[in-house]
């Protein structure tokens, strides 16, 4: 008598529901450790964020001079985002973004040498905000792969202005990251403070949505609609946190150099739980500068000389106060050290705090 076929079923499906397991187990062990390879790739990858205490020192009290300085336009692959393992075909000054700040005084010249590395695939130039003259020298400064210009401009006037690549297309260029400063200090300089930082910020047009994996290519598009994939601060999410935090101690005067590149978009810089001291809006020293701001406006293609002072611990937040900017990466961080002040601000009810101070009803004319 034949043994029923079925008996034999049940041992060739746990095998095939074994084999399909495995299968599927190796897929996602695959994806997983690609994705792993992908973020430790981005991580090993180039930084091309700028420390934001990477800056020349001030001029203090000098005769007006020849400053000669170089450039070198760099297009590279960098981090845009290295916890994400996101990447970024860069194009650069120096191979950083911002490029290298420019501190000269007012009545000095200033002769630009910009290089174009041969590996360069693009033309490229420059725009100084400081320079009169046509193209602010665009047109001496338009220079191949692999070749070198030189023109020379008359710093008249003082102030904190942006430099940018100006080739066409120029917001391809600069949301490339081809932006940077140049400081022009008044005759005797700028009063001291115990600390400097430089800080811009600019947009990033991705194919690829916010915190995909790798290699992110330029939208187009996406640029010339004006809706950024990434707002960030000197190129990259999180340039202006851990090791490159800004930092201070209580008691300190900290200045920030801060631009904004765009091409795009007005930036309303903020620092949550200070109030700037001094604003020097457009980065104009010739105007008076304005006191106790909480939140400063500063267009695409300008700057502003911000001094603050830190009277009291903590970790404060800097960011563009469009608080949804916050979330595409345009957030850092001012570590302060030091003894607490809970004079400023404690835990707790007023009277902790407030010795030999009188009680008042409260202004809602709710009970004490």
């Amino acid at each position: 008598m034949k043994r029923p076929a079925s008996t034999n079923a049940r041992p060739a499906l746990s095998g095939i529901f074994f084999f399909l397991l495995a299968v599927i187990m190796f897929s996602i062990s695959y994806a997983v450790s690609s994705l792993a390879a992908t973020v430790q790739a981005a991580t090993n990858t180039m930084s091309i964020a700028r420390d934001p205490t990477s800056l020349p020192a001030p001029i203090g009290k000098r005769l007006p001079a020849i400053i000669r300085v170089t450039l070198t336009a760099r297009e590279l692959d960098g981090a845009l985002d290295p916890k994400s393992g996101t990447t970024y075909h860069y194009w650069t000054f120096d191979g950083t973004v911002p490029g290298p700040m420019i501190r000269v005084r007012q009545g000095d010249t200033v002769e630009i040498t910009l290089r174009n590395d041969a590996g360069s695939l693009m033309q490229h130039s420059l725009d100084f905000h400081a320079a009169l003259g046509p193209g602010g020298g665009a047109q001496f400064s338009s220079v191949p792969p692999g070749e070198a210009r030189t023109f020379t401009f008359g710093a008249t006037t003082p102030g904190l202005f942006v430099y940018h690549c100006a080739t066409a297309v120029i917001a391809q260029h600069i949301a490339n990251g081809m932006y940077g400063l140049i400081l022009v200090e008044p005759p005797g300089g700028l009063p001291p403070v115990s600390h400097e930082f430089y800080v811009m910020q600019g947009e990033v047009y991705t194919t690829g949505a916010m915190g995909g994996a790798g290699m992110q290519k330029m939208s187009v598009p996406r640029l010339l609609d004006e809706r950024p994939n990434y707002v960030v601060f000197n190129g990259a999410v999180g340039a202006l946190a851990g090791q490159h935090a800004l930092r201070s101690a209580v008691g300190d005067t900290s200045r920030i150099f801060f631009g904004v590149a765009g091409p795009n978009l007005t930036a309303s810089f903020h620092i949550v739980g200070e109030i700037f001291s001094k604003v020097y809006l457009l980065g104009s020293f010739d105007s008076a500068p304005l006191k106790n701001v909480q939140t400063v406006s500063i267009p695409p293609g300008a700057a502003a000389v911000i001094e603050l002072s830190t009277p009291i611990p903590g970790q404060f937040m800097l960011m563009d106060h469009a608080m949804s900017r916050a979330m595409k990466g345009s957030m850092g961080y001012l570590e302060v050290t030091g003894p607490a002040a809970p004079q400023l601000m404690h835990e707790g009810p007023a009277g902790s705090g407030s010795q030999g101070k009188e009680s008042t009803p409260s202004l809602t004319g709710g009970p004490e």
